[in-house]
Order: C-alpha cells, then structure tokens, then sequence
C-alpha cells in the first residue's frame, strides 16, 4: 500500500507489524491514521482481517477507524476485522459463551437506573437506610471494585472493615445473586465476566487467543486493571500487540484508570519496539511550546516533545480578570471580535474545570446575544439539584404549578409514591383544583401512611411559604434548601458526584446574591423570571454556529481554532483536591496539557482576583501552570493585574462615600444597538480622575445641568458610561426630563439597567 502520506515515524508504526509496540503519540500527532494505516498494511501482507481485534473507548472512535479502514482496504475487509469499543467486545464474546457461567445468551445489559432500581430493592430486603448507605455511593463502590477485579469479600479486606462497609458488603453480595437472578449485567460485568469466562475455561481463551492474532489498543492509557488483563489473557501466545496511547493525555484516574499500564509497558514487554509521534499537525509553535513547558512540570511520564511546521503563530494571551463577572465578559467581548474578524463560532471553546464555573459564562454569552453549547454536561439551570430547587420555589410562588410539585413531592424522598401522586392528582382533577389544593383536601381512599407523609409535605410547603414574606431573598433560598433536604441528602454521600452537586446549590445561591445586589426590588418572582430568560434556550438552539462550552474532562479528543480556558487559580485548577497529593496534581497538569494543545490558532488563558464560587467569595493566586508557561509565549493584558479603585468627586459621595469598589469596566463594549464594539478602554489601578477620556468636571457640569434643568442632555444613547457597581456599559436609551429624567444602560456582565438619571452613580467616558 501507498505510505508516501506518511511522516517517519508514523511509517514506522505502520511498517512493524510483529511483536509488542508502544506507539507513544503526542496530541495532533495524526495517531488515528497511523492506526487505520497499520491495521490495512497487515490484511495487505496477508494477514486475514478477522484476526485482528482493534480496541477503542467510544462507539465515535470505533465508527471512524472502522470507516477508515474500509476507504483503505474495502467493506467486507473493513467489516470482518473486529474494530469496536472494549464493552462491545466483551458483549459479543459473552453472546456466545456466557451459558458456561450459568447465564442465558439472552442476558440484559443494565445501565445505571436499572442497578439503582435492583440497589433499592435490595436495600429494602437487608432492611437498610438508603440515607445511611445512599445507592449513588454503593454503584461507585461496587463500579470501584469490579474495575479493580476485587471480589465483594477481597473489596472488604482493603476497606476499613468497619460496620458501615459490613454493611455494603453485604449489599455488594446480594447484588450479585440478584443480578444472575435476574439474567442481567451492568457495564463493569461485560468486562469482568468475559475475564472470568477466559480464565476458568480455557479451550474458549483457546479460541480468542487463536482468533485475534494481531491486538491493536487505542487510549491505552486510560485503560483500568481488567482491560489490562483482557488485552494480556489474548496476546499471550502470539504477542503482537500494539498499544497507542500518550501517558501525557491520562486524566480519568478518578473512574478507575490507571496510567501505569501505559508507564510499565516495557517492563511487560521488555522486547517492545516504541515509536515517539511527535510531529504535530494541529498547533502553532508557540501552543505546543506552552503545552511541552508545562508538562516536563511532571516526573512520572515518558520524555516525548511535540513540535509542528506550521509556524509561530500568535502569542498566548493571558487576561488577569478583576473577578467572575469580568472574566466572562472579556471571554465573552473577545469571542464577538474573533466573530466579527472572520473566526466562526464554532471554531471557539470556553474550557473550565469544574460545571459550576459554566453558570456566570452562560448567563454572560446569553446577554450578550452569543449562541452556544453546553457539551460534556448538563447547562447550569438544567442540572437535577438546580432543577429541584428552582422547582421548590416555583411551587412557592405559585402553588398552582402542577408539574413542578410533581417534581419535588418525593425529593428527597418521603415515602410519597407514583401511586399517591396518581391518587392525588385523580382527586384534583374531578374537583377541578390544583395537587396542591388536594393535599389539604385529600382524597377519603387514602391510606393512613401516605396521608401522614403528605400531610407533612404540606405543614413543611406552608412553613416555608410564611417564610417567603419575611425573610431576605438570599436568606429565604438557604432555609429553602436546608429545611427540604436538598442538601442533606447529599452530604450523606461521600462521592465526587454528590459533593459536586452541593457545590452547585451553593453556586445557586451566589447567583441569587448577585441578583439582590443587582437589583432594585428583589423579589423571588422577580429572580425566577430572570432564570427563565436566561435559560432561554430557542435563539441559540435555531442557529447552526455556537460557541462550545464544556469541562477539560469532556474535551479530550476534539480540537478547535479558538480555546479559552477559565478560572486558572489555585484551588481551582488545580483543584483544591490534589495539591496536596503529587499524584493527582500531576493529573490535574495532565489536564491542563490536554486543555492547551486543544487550540489550533489561538489560546486565551484568565484568571480572576476574586471569585465567587460555590456562594464563596475567594482570593486565589494566579494557578501554577500560568507560571509554568514562559513568559516569552504570552501576552498579559487586563484590569486585575493590580487592585483599581473607583473614588467619585467630592460632590457626588453621597450614599457612596464610604464604598470604594474596584472599577468593572470591560475592554470591548456593547454598541447603541447592543453589538459589541471594538475595544476602547482599559482600566488599571486608578481613581475616575486620573483616566484619560473620563469627562472632567462631572460634579460641576452635572450641578450645573440639574440647575438648569438640563440633567438629560448630559448623556446620548450611544455613550459609554462608567457605573460604580455595573462597571462599563453603553447609554441604550434617555426618558423623560429634567428631575424625572431616567436612563437606561447596557452592561455587558449584567445586561441593562434602568435608573433615575439624577442620582445615577455614573460618570461619560470620552471616545
């Protein structure tokens, strides 16, 4: 076949078709056709296709090696290799063998609701608390040890052996029996039940072993102990097994990974051939610059250096945010001039590290009219816990809302079942009332439990609705999720999910603080409508072109033009979690590596002062993979690189005398019409006076205008303006006159505002 395409060492990866190979491929090193290539070169000298096993991870990677392949060698040739994921692999072996270890061939696979609804019913078998022992806690336990190999009784002899993992012992052993009752297994089965089946019988690890007699491994370093072990049982005999993976990309430990398969592949294979792809065809020289400067940071690695031909390129920018706000409406006005200079949309990514960074970029990207999408994880508003709550107070401002009560009448749970519900909402149809009116008059058929459980619903729904009226709005929101439970049922928990899931309620909150402060007359309603508005999803959805938002996590594999990545401060990224372990920093670098070689062009890295998150208001260093980067790569710009202040004249203080805040104003402005403009103004360490283009003499001038009755004249639509709270925003429209004069402005982090023109904190800036 034709390798003329090919670099050096893809050639060579192509060409060695005997024995063990480590193919070590950097990002963008082209390893995917360096793969398809090997697999068509070996049917090209001989060998028949359905002996050759390719193993990947995602049905979207299987799908394209598979198509690939065919380009190259044919259909049939392409559809008699076995080419799919690790999962699907295994289903098929058990299809036809699994009888041998007491299932039927027609065995069903379960994902996680079916395991939850078997871990419920088991649970209430071994009469145990689900709040004691909470399902979510026990799946990732029981996923834990299958990925380890570790039997119920082995899992128990490395735990504490305390009552509490008795107890999930016991629930683990039951599992089994009820799963092989039930013909069934979960995803984690398919891997270790076909390890079983070749271990205790070998005329059937015969077959496979004489079968698949050329394995090829895509991502081997995110391969956990059992892969490790099915792709070991198979090459036993022939040896030829090729593994593609780069130890540099290995960030899934948290489910069960394990990088050193990839790091101790020599010591498996002491004869093995490594090839280094290094040639990268993705990034500029100065990204993979960045990228290689960061990750020599780590110790436990294989030495590789990407580098490319494409040329220099541009200088990574790296914008110091005085806070959240300001981080995402630099991100946001950086993306429209990209936009508007040509860049499409989605040719852009916003990376963060965690989910509830997303929520202040999304509400940011909506306001100023960017279309985008949220990949890798649910949008913020739509996340089940956010969902939950919005959905409590809903039914507190309007009990007639039958589908949100609907929701939330048995979460947590409270023993209030789909039958009740159904009783309920029979008996609020035939006498045409509302399911919240019902549970006051309940239907007379209702048995005396779930009577007593939604009686306690309601006494609790009532409290908190008296509450409503006299509480502050932030106040009300926390004793929401407190007396309900929301909360509480997750600090039961002890998973990454549930932590991530109070993390987001108290994101929540911070976003309901941020609305009281923003807002003249905060009231729930109000709050619940600019939810709704922000939420909107149907202008970004009707568009082609979007902005993409998502977790590093999720971007692994795909690449664009335009990367930003967010919140590069300390406890955050790296997260708060791993500094204090070299291991898992040095998966967090392995993340951030990831991030950066994710860009093609361009390369925006921030970092903000402060930061709210999690309803917590934080001053975090600058993140050590900022300093990691030479400073020869980048480009630093931006308002946070020093404390500013924001100090009006004299004659102005007012109210405001004793609050010195630091200025928000934004780089790059909505125009009149509500586009973005090109970029005007930067704003450092300084009061209003010292700023050029600040209109002098605004005490005096505005004096002097009030007097005269002329108060509205001062200001056009079209003018930038600068707010002590708002920062910089653009005049959108003037009403009325003299002292009834009020003007309304576009702010690009918090949308437009509406304000009496004579006691508006506002000073023009001068173009």
């Amino acid at each position: 076949m034709d390798l003329s395409g090919l670099n050096r060492e893809q050639r060579i990866a192509v060409e060695t078709l005997e024995g063990p190979v480590l193919i070590l491929a950097g990002a963008g090193s082209g390893k995917t056709r360096a793969l398809t290539c090997r697999v068509a070169n070996l049917i090209d000298h001989g060998v028949q296709a359905w002996h050759i096993l390719a193993l990947t991870f995602t049905n979207k990677a299987a799908k394209e090696m598979k198509e690939r392949t065919a380009r190259l060698v044919g259909e049939q040739a392409a559809e008699d290799a076995w080419i799919s994921t690790f999962h699907s692999t295994c289903a098929r072996i058990l299809r036809r063998d699994i009888e041998k270890l007491g299932y039927q061939r027609s065995f069903a696979i379960y994902d996680d609701d079916d395991q939850q609804s078997v871990l419920k019913e088991i649970l209430k078998k071994l009469n145990i608390d689900a709040e004691f022992l909470p399902i979510r806690e026990i799946q990732g336990k029981i996923s834990d040890a299958k990925n380890r190999l570790l039997s119920p009784d082995e899992w128990f002899m490395h735990t504490g052996r305390d009552y509490r993992s008795s107890r999930c012992h016991d629930v683990m052993v039951e599992y089994e029996k009820r799963m092989r009752q039930l013909n069934a297994l979960d995803f984690d089965d398919l891997l270790v039940k076909t390890l079983e089946l070749l271990a205790d019988h070998p005329p059937v690890l015969q077959y496979y072993q004489d079968r698949f007699q050329y394995v090829l491994v895509d991502e081997y370093q995110d391969t956990n102990k059992a892969q490790y072990e099915l792709v070991r049982l198979l090459t036993a005999n022939s040896r030829n097994l090729c593994v593609v993976g780069d130890d540099d990309q290995s960030i899934y430990g948290w489910r069960g990974a394990d990088i050193q398969n990839i790091l101790d592949f020599e010591k498996d294979y002491p004869d093995a051939k490594v090839i280094r792809l290094e040639q990268n065809y993705r990034s500029t020289e100065t990204i993979l610059d960045a990228a290689n400067q960061v990750i020599a940071h780590n110790i436990h690695r294989k030495d590789k250096r990407l580098w490319t031909q494409i040329g220099e390129g541009e200088k990574i920018r790296i914008y110091a945010a005085l806070d959240e706000r300001d981080e995402s409406a630099w991100i946001a006005d950086t993306v429209h001039n990209l936009n508007r200079g040509g860049e499409k949309l989605g040719d852009m990514a916003i990376l963060y590290r965690t989910n509830a960074q997303s929520r202040v970029l999304e509400e940011t990207l909506m306001r100023a009219g960017i279309p985008y999408m949220i990949f890798g994880g649910l949008r913020f508003y739509e996340r089940k816990e956010i969902r939950d709550l919005i959905a409590y107070l809903r039914v507190l401002v309007n009990p007639s809302d039958d589908i949100s009560l609907r929701r939330i009448i048995n979460v947590p749970r409270r023993s209030i079942g789909e039958g009740t519900v159904e009783q309920l909402a029979a008996h609020a149809a035939q006498n045409d009332m509302p399911i919240y009116s019902a549970m006051i008059d309940l239907p007379p058929e209702l048995g005396s439990r779930p009577r007593k459980c939604v009686l306690e619903f309601f006494t609790l729904m009532t409290k908190l609705s008296a509450l409503k009226e006299s509480m502050e709005l932030e106040d009300f929101v926390q004793t929401v999720i407190r007396e309900t439970g929301l909360r509480a049922q997750y600090e039961k928990e002890d998973s990454d999910e549930a932590r991530s899931r109070i993390e987001n309620m108290d994101e929540f909150v911070g976003a309901v603080a941020e609305f009281v402060k923003a807002s003249e007359d905060a009231t729930l309603e109000g709050f619940l409508e600019n939810v709704a508005l922000v939420t909107d999803l149907d202008r970004a959805d009707s568009r082609r072109e979007y902005v993409t938002l998502m977790t590093l996590h999720s971007a692994k594999g795909l690449e664009f033009q335009n990367v930003f990545i967010a919140g590069l401060e300390e406890n955050i990224f790296p997260s708060f979690r791993s500094v204090d372990s070299d291991d898992r920093l040095e998966e967090e670098r392995r993340l951030m590596y990831v991030g950066i070689t994710r860009a093609r062009k361009r390369l925006y890295l921030t970092h903000a002062r402060r930061r709210m998150l999690y309803n917590q208001e934080r001053f975090n260093e600058e993140s050590r993979f900022l300093r990691e980067i030479p400073e020869r790569l980048t480009e630093k710009i931006g308002k946070g690189i020093r404390p500013a202040s924001f100090d009006l004249p004299a004659a102005r203080q007012g109210s405001f005398r004793s609050q010195r805040a630091p200025l928000t104003g934004r780089p790059n402005l909505p125009a009149a019409g509500g586009a973005i403009g090109k970029p005007r103004l930067t704003l450092r360490g300084t009061s209003l006076d010292a700023i050029p283009g600040v209109q002098k003499g605004f005490a005096p001038s505005k004096a002097r205008a009030e007097s005269e009755g002329a108060m509205d004249r001062l200001f056009r639509p079209g003018d930038r303006v600068l707010h002590k709270k708002f920062g910089a925003g653009v005049v959108r429209e003037i009403s009325g006159s003299g002292a009834a004069a009020r003007i309304r402005i576009l702010f690009t982090a918090y949308g437009e505002k509406e304000f009496a023109l004579s006691i508006a904190p506002i000073v023009k800036l001068e173009d």
